[in-house]
């Protein structure tokens, strides 16, 4: 049990006295023993894993990492920081400021989970242990040695548990100088380029080396989370939001110079697509609390609607605007119908209005696959769609075409990347304002109370109102875009729930498990839902399962969200285990959830 101590309006947990480890060997002994692991790791990186080029990534080179020993080196490299962090060797306590194991034990099981999937990997797909070879047997025992030595080292709470969670009180140390802080946020936007290049840059057939990608960045996540350096980088991101946001974006904009293969952008321009209507949806599910499970079909709305004014030869209308005024059409479009099927809807509540908008999904995907002239008026070409939608040309720059820029070519997908990445700045820009506006609070209001926020003088259906519009406003907008990148709309995606995002389930889901409310939580819950699938076409068939049991295991252990909102954390969680700084608490909250206050 964590005591506290009470200075003023503020409680801060007292830290408890350290309990020996699980394994009972002498702490000095069990350093070592993490050092050993997480050098041989790396060493073995540099050897032979097994005899053969047909396993993917080529592990047979001496001296060459590649492939999946990258990935390890990552693992043993954080294993041995995090232990002289421990120790606060060579200055390296910045890293670890509790002198907590938990940040130790859980980079230590990255490094494992990577070496030991590997050589499984290898064994099950080459046939048996006689593939291995001695790099992966120096690999699989460094990776077990790193694990044994951490659980021998002092524990901060009882039980096998202690060693997954975060101490409940981490040292605040002292910030640095102000151009130090610049530094810090530049070097972990380009560190986030680096990892998210190298991920979406891994072959779709290497499922194996995307596997244990995903391993590395689940447990270094963790034990980054563990050892509190998330927490000091929001703390630091505070203080020069306007800083880390140019650093972000242009992170992004990078991101087509460090790919060679323009299918790698294609994703992109994909995922920020996904992205942006899931911001648009979060306004209705995040920020207003209405359950809206037809939302792509507002995306559906704006594409078609690009798509008719496009002066494609099988539009119905033969009509081809400008895209700035395609890109505004498609948005009013997106608005009308919000207005249209939010006015008569939002007045009911819950279960009852997820049903309707669940029906106006599928009304929209119904209506436009019968407009072709035989089950109605030739609008929308029924199920064959709009095809052969031209590729944007503005002010002489045509999209379609490859492009030189700096020794650097930047293909057809790229160009698309670049102006959807505009358009998503836009729509990050106004979800903020809105969010920090007096609506804003007024739909926050409305989603945690409506009977309190009516009583008090909000305008509950206008207010609504307006985030069902301009959530459906925004949707149009992307869709706009999806519609010229894919030349082609039919009614096939627009639909609840399909093989692919984007689907109102998974629109959804991005939302729920980026975390509701946020501006990140939406965007990369539209990287893990779009990019998982695609690198792991083996699950194709099972997608759904995967993505079922995903969400079952986030909901269980962190129903916030991966990036959550600090005052939903309220009510999940006591005050103690949240990564809030403790003045940003109130006195009447300290120490009890939201619901006991």
């Amino acid at each position: 049990m964590t005591t506290t101590t009470t200075t003023g309006n503020t409680a801060t947990p007292a830290a408890e006295p350290r309990r020996p480890g699980l394994l009972g060997l002498p702490e000095a002994a069990a350093d070592t023993i993490v050092l050993i692991g997480g050098a041989a790791t790396i060493v073995s990186a540099f050897m032979s894993w097994t005899w053969t080029s047909d396993f993917p990534g080529d592990l047979t080179v001496y001296g060459y990492p590649a492939g999946l020993q990258i990935i390890a080196i990552v693992g043993g490299l954080l294993t041995v920081l995090f232990a002289l962090g421990r120790k606060n060797i060579r200055g390296l306590g910045w890293l670890n400021p509790a002198r907590a194991t938990n940040p130790v034990f859980l980079a230590a099981v990255s490094a494992f989970v990577v070496t030991w999937f590997t050589a499984i990997a290898i064994s099950v797909d080459l046939g048996g242990l006689v593939n291995l070879d001695p790099g992966a047997y120096v690999a699989v025992v460094g990776g077990l040695l790193a694990v044994l030595g951490a659980l021998a080292l002092p524990r901060d709470g009882d039980g096998f548990k202690a060693y997954f969670t975060k101490p409940d009180h981490l040292p605040r140390p002292a910030l640095p100088a102000a151009w130090l802080q610049r530094v810090i946020i530049t070097l972990c936007a380009a560190l986030a380029l680096v990892a998210f290049s190298y991920g979406i840059g891994i072959d779709d057939d290497d499922s194996e080396t995307f596997i244990g990608f995903a391993l590395l960045v689940i447990f270094a996540a963790w034990a980054l989370t563990a050892a509190g350096l998330f927490e000091r980088f929001s703390e630091l991101n505070a203080r020069h939001k306007g800083f880390g946001t140019g650093m972000a974006f242009l992170a992004a904009v990078a991101f087509p110079f460090t790919q060679s293969d323009d299918h790698n952008a294609n994703l992109g321009v994909n995922i920020l697509i996904f992205g942006t209507v899931a911001l648009g949806l979060n306004i209705v599910v995040g920020l207003t609390g209405l359950l809206d499970l037809g939302y792509v079909a507002f995306l559906g709305v704006g594409a078609y609607a690009a798509a008719l004014v496009s002066g494609s030869q099988y539009s119905s209308i033969h009509l081809q605007f400008p895209f700035w005024a395609a890109a505004l059409t498609g948005m009013a479009a997106s608005l009308v119908f919000g207005v249209l099927i939010g006015a008569p809807t939002l007045r009911l509540r819950g279960d009852y209005l997820a049903i309707v908008t669940l029906g106006f999904g599928e009304i929209f995907r119904i209506a436009v696959n019968n407009l072709d002239g035989s089950s109605g008026p030739d609008v929308t070409n029924g199920p064959n769609g709009i095809s052969n939608i031209p590729d944007l040309n503005l002010f002489g720059f045509n999209f379609g075409t490859a492009h030189d820029l700096g020794g650097f070519t930047i293909g057809r997908f790229a160009n698309y990347f670049f102006l959807m990445l505009l358009f998503t700045a836009i729509v990050v820009f106004v979800f903020k304002r809105a969010a920090d506006s007096r609506i804003g609070r007024s739909w926050v209001a409305i989603r945690e109370d409506e009977t309190a926020a009516t009583a008090m003088g909000i305008n509950g259906f206008r207010v609504k109102l307006i985030a069902f519009a301009l959530g459906a406003t925004l949707a149009g907008l992307a869709g706009t875009v999806s519609a010229h990148v894919t030349y082609s709309v039919v009614p096939t995606p627009y639909q609840f729930a399909g093989a692919a995002p984007p689907n109102s389930a998974f629109l959804l889901a991005a939302v729920v498990l980026g975390g509701m409310g946020t501006v990140g939580g939406p965007i990369l819950g539209a990287v893990l839902l779009y990019l998982i699938p695609e690198k792991l076409g083996f699950l194709q068939n099972y997608e759904l399962l995967a993505f079922g049991v995903a969400l079952v295991v986030l909901m269980r252990f962190r129903p916030e969200g991966i990036i959550p909102n600090r005052r939903r954390q309220l009510e999940f969680h006591e005050t103690g285990q949240l990564d809030v700084p403790e003045d940003g608490l109130s006195a009447g909250t300290v120490g009890v959830t939201k619901a006991e206050a």
